[in-house]
């Protein structure tokens, strides 16, 4: 059985990869182009970190302008096509043959429930969660990261609180009203492909009737486009 550790880009992930990297067979990246370019950076010197080669993956489709494109659909209550399209097929299909899997995820202590809805959602594989296991929270993460030397995603340094696509569908009104100062043209591209697609973002109506008050960034504004979202889109 090969292990396999799914790294997100993340903080959370890479901590995590690193506590378990003896035990890990592959350090696998699924790439997305609306990634911020910093992304790539941090990638390459958690490889570095962890003395193993990150195996990058990406899917055809590139972007989440591409995949919505393509689905005709921008997100719902099971989740997003992006995520189906850009991240979930391209880790199935690099699955595919492989048997069963020990998959190494970032979640971390205080995330019981998810870690339970992994089990049963992929029982096929078998599911290791080491910040979990030892009690590490998503700060104490950011710590231990901060002690490697290693700076992390400039995503995190601008306020954000996950290292997910500039401009990601799940994002609220008050993450979005982030995204309009900081990635103007993101803002506009996602406002267009709305109206193409006919459908919106958010509940209270299209990106380009957005109220610039509306909502507000504390705390978490968006959850981490790994695993979960992954699960949502099943």
């Amino acid at each position: 059985m090969i292990t396999v550790s799914y790294f997100s880009g993340g903080v959370s992930s890479a901590v995590a990869t690193k506590l378990a990297i003896d035990e890990i067979d592959m350090v696998v990246y699924t790439h997305i182009d609306d990634q911020h370019p910093d992304t790539m950076r941090f990638v390459n010197d958690c490889e570095v970190w962890f003395g193993k080669p990150i195996t990058v993956l990406q899917s055809g489709f590139k972007t989440v302008d591409a995949a919505c494109r393509y689905a005709s659909f921008v997100r719902g209550p099971n989740g997003a096509p992006c995520t189906r399209i850009l991240k979930r097929d391209v880790r199935k299909f690099f699955e595919k043959g492989m048997g069963k899997i020990r998959a190494i995820w970032g979640l971390d202590a205080g995330e019981e429930s998810r870690i339970e809805r992994i089990r049963d959602s992929m029982p096929r594989h078998e599911h290791l969660f080491p910040l979990h296991d030892k009690k590490i929270c998503k700060r104490e993460a950011h710590e231990i990261l901060k002690a490697s030397g290693i700076k992390r995603p400039e995503m995190y340094e601008m306020g954000y609180h996950n290292n997910n696509c500039v401009g990601c569908v799940k994002g609220g009104a008050g993450y979005w009203n982030k995204i309009r100062k900081d990635f103007p043209g993101v803002f506009e591209s996602r406002s267009k492909l709305e109206r193409l697609i006919g459908y919106s973002i958010l509940k209270c109506g299209y990106l380009d009737e957005l109220d610039p008050n509306a909502g507000r960034h504390e705390g978490p504004i968006i959850d981490d486009c790994g695993i979960m979202c992954e699960l949502m889109s099943l």
